[in-house]
């Protein structure tokens, strides 16, 4: 079976989460490459609604082996309740988790930073989680960071903290906020580092034993495309690589142990917080995507703006990605609607755009080019087998892949595992398929 990378297509809250679960039985090992606990990947077992912020989505599964990458950076106050909220719903898989050494600590420091400059920023705030994970990512470029391994080194830790606090102070003090104390942080860490320790390991050479071993590994993605700090839309995107070229730098992999990248995208579109949004959609038929969809974000629970599916940004991160394959999540929330948009071009001042722009200033100048099409207006919720779904609907999933160039190979029609269909022929060569049947 193949190495696989699952990332999202749009602005995140694809439905990664469902997805990664729903395919895990065919992979050994899950792996995250970027992000933090500003992720949350919404899975659904037996009517129980689980949300994973840190911990990859495969831990559900008790033979997994659950990576948490270089590239991603850790609260380990939210990885250790992470933990504890598995554990209250009877999931005690804790011995599949590895998190780098590598990987880079939030301290309290970076929580504050960041909620000053979101208030320094004010009508132009970027609109983020306000958890630490952009100031985590500035300590690791100006090499100030803190890492997992520096809790296996107690002075190391101690001197690394009270070079930062000091620093920190200074920027603390100066915007009229309570400095921190050494010492306070310090003891705090030396309690995590006793308890994570154990995760603690060398992840590029583990991942690379389980590669010789012929063991597949599944690669989840946090956030999405268009949040990409170098290809999303900048400067409203969040702190790290949510491409696939992330999984490489944030794992410590060879682009050549890759196989294949799968796009999670939804039938719709929708973003939190701000910058520009071409296809999103003012008025009654904005909130009832957004109720009758449950746009509400999972790790903040704020309201997600809405809008038509853009098959210009899905095509976008397509090509930068190499993305062949993808996954149409929440269409079901489409049932209602007699008529459907799809955003099909863009205009500028006049000329056709060849491509999503990679300027802001650009974006929000553009006129979207509108496909309107015919509603299925049948509930398809919750089936199962293809031959089930209304003709229209595959009208509308055929239009889709010829706009992005790339199939459909996994319909979910709904919150739970089971409410899947998958498109076998584009999927029998990736993945084992009895394995994940067998979870069905």
């Amino acid at each position: 079976m193949a190495n696989i990378v699952v990332l999202g297509t749009q602005w995140g809250d694809e439905g990664k989460g469902k997805i990664i679960d729903l395919i895990a039985p065919s992979f050994d090992v899950v792996a995250r490459s970027q992000g933090g606990h500003n992720a949350g990947h919404t899975i659904y077992i037996k009517g129980k609604k689980i949300v994973l912020h840190l911990i990859p989505s495969g831990i559900l599964h008790s033979d997994k082996l659950c990576i948490i990458g270089n590239g991603v950076v850790i609260n380990p106050a939210a990885f250790l309740d992470e933990l504890a909220v598995l554990e209250s719903y009877g999931i005690k898989n804790e011995k599949n988790v590895a998190i780098s050494k590598k990987a880079h600590l939030i301290l309290p420091y970076h929580s504050l930073v960041e909620k000053i400059s979101e208030r320094e920023r004010g009508s132009k705030k970027i609109g983020t989680t306000s958890r630490g994970i952009g100031p985590v990512y500035q300590d690791k470029a100006a090499r100030l960071g803190i890492r997992a391994g520096d809790l296996l080194n107690l002075s190391v830790l101690r001197e690394k903290i009270e070079q930062n606090v000091d620093e920190k102070n200074i920027y603390l003090a100066h915007y009229g906020e309570k400095k921190l104390v050494k010492d306070q942080v310090f003891e705090e860490f030396a309690t995590y580092a006793h308890r994570l320790k154990k995760y603690i390991k060398d992840i590029s050479l583990i991942l690379d034993d389980c590669i010789k071993q012929g063991k597949p590994i599944l690669f989840e993605g946090a956030q999405g495309t268009l949040l990409d700090i170098d290809h999303g839309t900048y400067p409203y995107v969040t702190s790290s690589n949510s491409t696939v070229g992330g999984v490489c730098t944030g794992l410590g992999i060879g682009p050549d142990k890759i196989d294949a990248v799968i796009g999670i995208t939804k039938a719709y579109t929708t973003r939190v917080g701000g910058g520009p949004f071409p296809t999103e959609i003012d008025g009654e038929t904005g909130r009832l995507l957004r109720e009758k969809g449950k746009e509400y974000g999972a790790t903040t629970g704020r309201p997600r703006r809405c809008g038509w599916f853009d098959a210009v940004a899905v095509a976008y991160s397509c090509r930068i990605n190499g993305i062949k394959k993808i996954v149409l999540t929440k269409p079901d929330v489409l049932d209602v609607l007699d008529e459907i948009q799809v955003c099909v071009g863009y205009m500028h001042k006049g000329e056709r755009l060849r491509s999503f722009p990679s300027d802001i200033w650009e974006l929000a100048e553009v006129e979207p080019r509108f496909k309107k099409i015919k509603g299925w207006k049948k509930p398809i919720s919750g089936i199962r087998e293809r031959s089930s779904l209304p003709q229209a609907f595959m009208d509308y999933v055929k239009l889709i892949e010829d706009l992005i160039q790339a199939d459909v190979s996994i319909i979910s029609t709904g919150k739970g595992r089971k409410d899947s269909i998958l498109m076998e022929e584009n999927l029998e060569s990736l993945m084992d398929l009895d394995k994940i049947k067998a979870e069905l």
